[in-house]
């Protein structure tokens, strides 16, 4: 920042940055699934990683209007760029808990770190690793299923864990993406 300029000056830049882009990718200022898909290069993808696709596209239409207006666009955006690690926990396990009953299972864990899997292509452990030992690490009362505050308190307390899950919900590469200007073809 300049002489006399503020944070909110520069603040206020970016976001008008961001909205330039956001304008360039979705002139109508609301961006459907399909075209979060198609910026993101995220099109023709197997069931589990279109899952996980439209669970990132729920939890960004904060409305829940089927859309992501700009406002909601620029949240996600400094949740990612900004937000404090329980702001992230808190998002990562929204993104989870598949069917929104306020608990992770199993299930849901596994289901979502396939479609990560299917979408990033590589990491260092199978899906049934990376599930059962969120659980043996972070499920206090051995009910199978986890809870907002079980979650968020397990996570902050292994250092590695921390670095496992923030590595696998990276979003760095969707902004890249959006900063470049680069749209895949429809």
């Amino acid at each position: 920042m300049g002489a006399g300029e503020s944070a909110d000056d520069f603040a206020a830049i970016q976001n008008s940055e961001w909205y330039k882009r956001f304008m360039n990718h979705c002139p109508s200022g609301q961006l459907t699934l399909h075209e979060f898909k198609t910026i993101l290069g995220l099109c023709d993808m197997n069931p589990r990683a279109n899952m996980y696709v439209e669970q990132v596209f729920q939890i960004f239409d904060m409305n829940q209007d089927g859309f992501i207006d700009f406002l909601e666009f620029i949240a996600a955006i400094n949740l990612v760029i900004r937000g404090k690690i329980d702001q992230k926990l808190k998002w990562y396990f929204k993104l989870y808990d598949a069917d929104g009953n306020g608990c992770i299972d199993k299930k849901e864990l596994l289901s979502i770190f396939t479609a990560i899997q299917a979408i990033n292509g590589h990491t260092n452990m199978s899906a049934e690793e990376f599930t059962n030992m969120i659980f043996q690490k972070i499920d206090v009362n051995n009910d199978g299923e986890l809870t907002l505050e079980e979650f968020i308190t397990g996570v902050e307390r292994d250092g590695d864990l921390m670095e496992l899950i923030t590595k696998s919900f990276d979003l760095s590469n969707v902004l890249k993406v959006i900063q470049s200007g680069r749209r895949h073809s429809i």
